[in-house]
């Protein structure tokens, strides 16, 4: 149920086509519900933007550990439109598909390592009390410098908002995507 109608192309201003252009990694408009519907808010999509890039992008943590820290944060806010996305960067990042499916049990599913089980510690904690609890905390700092503790309860923090926000304005799934499944 879309509350907020993705933008159609025929209706851009300049602006919102240079942010939609600004998101995407070539030189065409970034393509999607979520884009397209943020869009029609361009000065708060284009900041946006750039603080989803600092983290994803020019972020300090590991791939395995970012995706393993926004996928139990999707699984936990019900946000099926990131989900598919972040399975298939899990699955370059090395994680495998039973891992990802153990994801949605948390902390005690499988032979997760300290380390891990500390990730997912972290997301529901954060989802949960709004802290990460010392335990898991020391947990990851005898794996994470600061930069990367700090990063973390920023990028849940931002999978929170973006799922608050997308399930508020109604993201409707694309067609062929396939919300919590592993694949």
């Amino acid at each position: 149920m879309n509350r907020i109608i993705p933008l159609p192309e025929a209706e851009w201003t300049q602006q919102q086509r240079r942010v939609l252009i600004d998101t995407s990694p070539n030189d065409e408009p970034a393509s999607g519900n979520w884009y397209q519907a943020l869009v029609r808010h361009p000065g708060l999509h284009a900041k946006w933007v750039a603080f989803g890039a600092q983290l994803l992008v020019k972020g300090k943590l590991a791939a395995r550990d970012r995706e393993l820290l926004v996928l139990r944060t999707a699984w936990r806010t019900g946000a099926e439109y990131y989900w598919d996305p972040h399975v298939r960067l899990a699955h370059e990042a090395g994680i495998t598909p039973g891992e990802i499916d153990a994801v949605t049990d948390g902390r005690n599913a499988g032979a997760w390592d300290d380390h891990d089980r500390a990730l997912l510690n972290a997301v529901d904690e954060l989802i949960s009390d709004n802290v990460i609890s010392d335990t898991t905390w020391a947990t990851l700092a005898r794996s994470l410098d600061e930069r990367q503790l700090i990063e973390v309860p920023f990028l849940v923090g931002h999978y929170v908002m973006v799922a608050c926000t997308m399930r508020s304005i109604g993201v409707a799934l694309e067609p062929g995507q396939g919300g919590f499944e592993v694949r």
